[in-house]
């Protein structure tokens, strides 16, 4: 089908690149007429009476058709149709525009081409008023929805009052008017931490889960608090309930193991069945290098201690509704590898390397861990709530 449509559409682009302006112009196809005409009048001294002659009937059937079916629209008496009106009188325009730049037109044989100019400023005037008055109505119908509670009422509000700027940049009071849609159309989001894991949260706990950049959540149509505001009415609220809150004990591992390495340790003469050493054709003693095996033995401590934090991440509606609950963990965690070693440097491992000469550490307080902790949850949950498809 797609095939059999884009061959259709370069015969009928074909048929109007070999039609003349009259052949164009008998068939209907009157602007593709005066884009042709056009452009065999333009820069011509000599112009050819047929293109001059198929300029005029063009020109004056596609008006008078334009014409018409504006009339014919208004008498419908539907304001919507004022807005196929205007792209009516915007194409007789821009035809009209198009032969401004041949006028006066005089033909080879000195004929004056006459063309009947639509006076269309005034007819656009009251076009542009009442599409404007259109889009005004539109956009206040839906405002009394979005006072009585549709915010989805407002945003399309506020689309309506964007389509007057195409027609006047400051109509009555449309400025105003989308500031309130703005308003009306907001949904805010509260969001809360609940501990209901039984533990004492160390000091300044709940506040880094709340330290939250809403300026980085808020987007064109909701916005985001983490502290409850005077006279704002939340649409949803995300609570982090935090269930469990748990520090692992202080572990101390010790273990000892060896790192091997085949190394070269200078060479053996390769000898033939007769037990003498075999030459290469340079007449010298052939050789191969000897290897030998190194060993170095790593003595390792391994301190580890973990916070882990976890819950659920819910959102309720302003109702009261659980719409949508997930759980939701992190932990934070202290690891120290203490090692040293006997032998052969040359055998270790690059994993060994990496930790040989490392002294054991103090294990950090519980309250430290926990507070990272926090600072991953509030990033997961930042995250969460940012990429959410609920909340709208």
């Amino acid at each position: 089908m797609m095939k059999k449509t884009n061959f259709l559409l370069l015969l009928l682009a074909f048929m109007v690149a070999c039609a003349s302006p009259m052949k164009l112009a008998e068939r209907g196809a009157y602007d593709d007429a005066i884009d042709k005409a056009v452009k065999k009048l333009k820069g011509k001294k000599k112009k050819k009476a047929e293109h001059v002659a198929a300029l005029e009937k063009a020109f004056f059937r596609a008006n008078s058709r334009d014409m018409k079916e504006a009339e014919r629209l208004k008498k419908e008496e539907q304001e919507e149709n004022w807005i196929k009106i205007d792209r009516l009188y915007k194409q007789i325009e821009r035809r009209q525009r198009k032969i401004e730049p041949l006028l006066p037109l005089y033909d080879e044989n000195g004929r004056k081409a006459d063309f009947k100019f639509v006076h269309i400023e005034d007819l656009q005037r009251e076009s542009k008023e009442r599409i404007a008055e259109l889009y005004y109505q539109n956009a206040l119908d839906l405002l009394k929805e979005a006072e009585n509670g549709d915010r989805f009422a407002a945003r399309k509000a506020i689309d309506e009052l964007r389509k007057i700027e195409k027609y006047y940049k400051n109509y009555r009071d449309s400025r105003s008017l989308q500031k309130a849609a703005r308003e009306l159309g907001m949904t805010h989001v509260l969001i809360e931490v609940r501990n209901e894991s039984g533990a004492v949260l160390p000091p300044g706990f709940e506040e880094e889960l709340l330290k939250i950049s809403t300026r980085n959540l808020n987007s064109k149509w909701k916005d985001f608090d983490v502290e409850p505001q005077q006279n704002t009415h939340y649409h949803y609220r995300v609570a982090l309930r935090l269930q469990n809150v748990d520090v692992s004990p202080e572990r101390v591992k010790e273990r000892e193991y060896t790192d091997e390495k085949e190394v070269e340790d200078g060479f053996d003469y390769v000898y033939d069945e007769n037990g003498n050493v075999k030459k290469d054709s340079s007449g010298n003693d052939i050789k191969v290098p000897a290897t030998k095996t190194i060993r170095a033995t790593v003595h390792e401590i391994y301190q580890s201690k973990a916070a882990i934090v976890g819950g659920l991440l819910d959102i309720y509606d302003d109702d009261g509704n659980v719409v949508h609950s997930e759980p939701i963990s992190v932990e934070a965690v202290f690891e120290n590898y203490a090692s040293r070693y006997e032998g052969d440097k040359r055998a270790l491992s690059k994993e060994s390397k990496k930790r040989i000469g490392n002294e054991p550490l103090p294990f950090p307080p519980d309250e430290v861990l926990l507070l990272d902790a926090a600072k991953k949850l509030k990033d997961l949950v930042k995250r969460k709530v940012k990429n959410d498809r609920i909340i709208k």
